[in-house]
């Protein structure tokens, strides 16, 4: 049924739920899984030009670091995944990059990283669900 899979994975709670159901589910249909994080846009303010590198530099690390988590805990269960980093709106481009890489499912964790202002505008796995051009999963 499935056969290549969407991960919106951000190391939150809710996204490491999603991983492991992520990789049974996998596993269960021989599909593909690909993790992704989407790094929003930086900077969020002026600065300097140092300051936006360190910006850059420091999310590059981060973000590599959560894909690379992902990865491990996958290998440990005997499950190779690929990443994926985008830069972007997180919902937006999960949707774009489901949409452009025809996957079948994707699968988000119920609660990530937006916290107390995802009351007010919306979490990213209701707006995936609203536009996703395939099945959504949200795993809580």
């Amino acid at each position: 049924m499935f056969k290549k899979i969407l991960l919106a994975y951000d190391g939150s709670e809710g996204a490491e739920k999603a991983l492991e159901a992520g990789i049974n589910l996998a596993k269960t249909h021989q599909a593909e899984l690909w993790a992704m994080t989407v790094q929003e846009r930086l900077p969020r303010y002026g600065g300097t030009i140092d300051e936006v590198q360190e910006e850059n530099e420091a999310a590059d690390e981060r973000y590599g670091k959560i894909l690379a988590q992902a990865r491990a805990r996958a290998q440990e269960k005997g499950l190779e995944i690929k990443t994926l980093r985008p830069i972007g709106h997180p919902a937006q481009t999960i949707v774009e990059v489901a949409q452009e890489g025809h996957f079948d499912l994707i699968m988000v964790g119920h609660s990530g990283l937006s916290g107390v202002w995802a009351k007010f505008l919306g979490t990213t796995a209701e707006k995936v669900s609203r536009h996703a051009p395939c099945s959504v999963l949200i795993v809580r």
